[in-house]
């Protein structure tokens, strides 16, 4: 299964979903919340067989329902004078980081984002250290602006 994440500027973000079994998804991310689901035919890929559109309540109920444990905050700019988020990004087995120590992805240098804690199977580790070796099945738990965490994920991912 692989996910490809494309910007699109002034709209919010796609999400690419190709499932084992060929079958594609994709999900388009608006900036204001709505999410607008689309499902395509395995024989063509370009050809869509249906869409969902959904508000941003339903969609973070759908979300809750697939993945409890992947949730997104955004800290409103009046509180902090700062527009924050704060995400999940999980460290699959084909990440270019897996086996390797956190430091090596400069994250905050790159990015700006931090990696405030590593969420593993054993339980969680705040704060980790640059020596601090990632593996596949980590959920790196970040906070940074929406563009910094989004080139975050990408950098994760290999993209």
């Amino acid at each position: 299964m692989g996910t490809r994440r494309t910007p699109l500027p002034g709209v919010g973000t796609q999400y690419d979903i190709a499932a084992r079994d060929g079958r594609h998804i994709s999900v388009v991310a608006h900036e204001d919340g709505r999410r607008f689901i689309g499902f395509f035919d395995p024989e063509d890929p370009d050809a869509c067989q249906g869409t969902v559109a959904l508000d941003a309540d339903e969609a973070e109920r759908l979300a809750s329902i697939i993945a409890p444990q992947r949730q997104a905050v955004t800290l409103p700019e009046s509180e902090l004078g700062l527009d924050l988020v704060t995400e999940r990004i999980p460290i699959e087995p084909d990440s270019p980081y897996r086996g390797r120590p956190m430091g090596d992805t400069r994250a905050r240098t790159r990015t700006g984002a931090s990696i405030v804690a590593v969420l593993r199977r054993i339980g969680a580790h705040p704060s980790p250290g640059p020596d601090f070796r990632l593996e596949a099945g980590d959920t790196l738990l970040v906070v940074g602006t929406r563009e910094g965490v989004s080139d975050l994920a990408d950098i994760i991912a290999g993209a």
